[in-house]
């Protein structure tokens, strides 16, 4: 089966209180993604680490109930934070920062991880190839610089649009950019 794949950069998703917080108003939506209903914003904060600064990271929409930074291990490198390889959702004991927008700035206790790489799936799909929510899978790529990714989380649901999301660390060690195909083994 091949699957498109969609590369993810740095982006956060935010609570409606942090929303209002940072930016003063409600999101704008700049353009749609492909996951049905989610969108990037107009709307860009900045990150304020231990060790470092990151700007301009897009916020994607719609709110969320909590806040979640999804970073790269070279962001965190230069955050200067230890975030945990996580499924999107699950910031439980993860580390925080400080979140500046141009209304203001919110100190986020937890929130912060680095994406588990993972396949959304439709629930149709997934029935016909006989696969479940949150197997692991593995999915190959092609290229001068071919590679097989192994604990590929699959998520399914009836909400979901095929697609492969790997973090751009990743994604360029593999020379992988959106839109290319991965096939899942």
């Amino acid at each position: 089966m091949q699957i498109p794949v969609g590369v993810s950069n740095r982006h956060i998703h935010l609570s409606k209180d942090h929303i209002i917080r940072l930016f003063g108003c409600d999101l704008i939506r700049y353009r749609d993604l492909k996951q049905p209903g989610q969108f990037a914003a107009e709307q860009k904060l900045h990150l304020v680490g231990p060790k470092g600064k990151i700007s301009n990271i897009r916020v994607l929409g719609p709110d969320r109930p909590q806040s979640q930074l999804e970073i790269s291990k070279t962001d965190a490198v230069a955050l200067g934070i230890e975030p945990p390889v996580r499924d999107s959702g699950n910031i439980e004991n993860s580390p925080g920062l400080t979140l500046v927008g141009p209304a203001g700035q919110v100190e986020l206790e937890q929130g912060v991880i680095i994406a588990h790489r993972h396949i959304h799936m439709p629930q149709k799909l997934a029935e016909e190839q006989g696969f479940e929510d949150k197997t692991m899978v593995s999915v190959r790529t092609q290229g001068p610089r071919a590679v097989t990714f192994h604990q590929v989380l699959l998520r399914v649901s009836d909400k979901f649009a095929l697609e492969f999301h790997v973090d751009i660390d990743e994604a360029n060690a593999a020379l992988l950019q959106t839109g290319d195909k991965v096939t899942l083994e």
